[in-house]
């Protein structure tokens, strides 16, 4: 449509210039020139018409390629997103359950600690009972009179356990180990990563020993097997023992956590969440309160007006 306006344009000007030169005293030789340079002018308009199509043309495919170009690479980069998003909710998950190892790995070389520091006081009491004994024999000898006094329970330091507190009469087994053989064994399982060999010891610990100091413990441990083999319910029961059969055990604040835990990961919310609200309640300034917190926040849960005055 363009050229041909540009043809128009062109004989009407080519036209007007005729007419001129009829109309006009104007010689000859000097028309002819005038139309041989309006032939030029029109010969040049199309050609620039011409090239300014075939350059519109090659624009327009140069156009269409970088479009094509940009759709590949943004459907490529909707795939790598794709793919990072997932990367970082599979790493989400992995350090999730990293970290509940970790605590549980945690948990057991405290209590490992702790034990170990009761060992020392025990062990530096007898040494003391056993001083005093040692010089009170020494009394006696130098004093010439009475008789020595048994040593096998110095101080009335506690024995170690006998054959009355092992196996009832008639099992085929031998003796069970000692308290602190059976616990030591199972910190050091746990912590391993040997959970169903750390079972079967914390099982024989409270079979044997189930009213000592370190009964609590055990049972909590138990819970926590569960736990890291995602065996939920169990782990639930587990933490309901600590809680029902040692009231006064120092593990009842991760006992509540790790039950709240459990029963989210049981798709049981409601009661997780309570669980989670009253370790917020009744262990202000605790670990165990710092993670009951952030886990309510990830679930989107406020803590509850009463428990957010602590």
């Amino acid at each position: 449509m363009r050229v041909r306006n540009i043809a128009i344009f062109s004989a009407a000007v080519l036209a007007g210039a005729l007419g001129g030169s009829l109309m006009g005293p104007r010689p000859a030789e000097a028309v002819a020139r005038e139309i041989i340079e309006l032939q030029r002018d029109v010969t040049s308009i199309l050609q620039g018409q011409k090239d300014l199509s075939t350059q519109m043309t090659q624009d327009h495919t140069v156009m269409k390629t970088l479009v094509e170009q940009s759709g590949d690479t943004v459907g490529k980069l909707n795939g790598t997103m794709s793919a990072l998003q997932k990367s970082m909710q599979d790493v989400t998950a992995n350090s999730g359950a990293r970290l509940d190892t970790m605590s549980t790995q945690v948990q057991g070389l405290s209590d490992n600690l702790e034990e170990i520091k009761s060992r020392l006081g025990k062990l530096n009491q007898q040494l003391v009972d056993l001083q005093n004994t040692v010089q009170s024999v020494d009394a006696k000898i130098s004093g010439g009179g009475g008789s020595v006094p048994s040593t096998a329970n110095p101080g009335g330091a506690t024995a170690q356990p006998t054959s009355s507190t092992l196996p009832p009469a008639g099992a085929t087994s031998g003796p069970a180990p000692s308290a602190d053989t059976l616990y030591s064994n199972g910190l050091r399982d746990i912590t391993g990563g040997n959970y169903d060999l750390a079972r079967k010891e914390f099982q024989d610990y409270l079979k044997y020993y189930g009213d000592t100091d370190l009964a609590s413990n055990a049972q909590f441990y138990l819970g926590e097997i569960a736990y890291s083999q995602k065996n939920y319910d169990q782990a639930v029961t587990e933490y309901d023992h600590v809680l029902t059969n040692y009231p006064k055990s120092f593990k009842l604040a991760p006992a509540h956590l790790k039950k709240g835990m459990s029963l989210i990961e049981l798709g049981q919310k409601t009661a997780g969440v309570r669980e989670l609200r009253d370790v917020v309640k009744r262990f202000p300034g605790t670990e165990e309160e710092r993670r009951a917190r952030a886990k309510l926040k990830e679930l989107g849960v406020a803590v509850t007006a009463t428990a957010a005055a602590h």
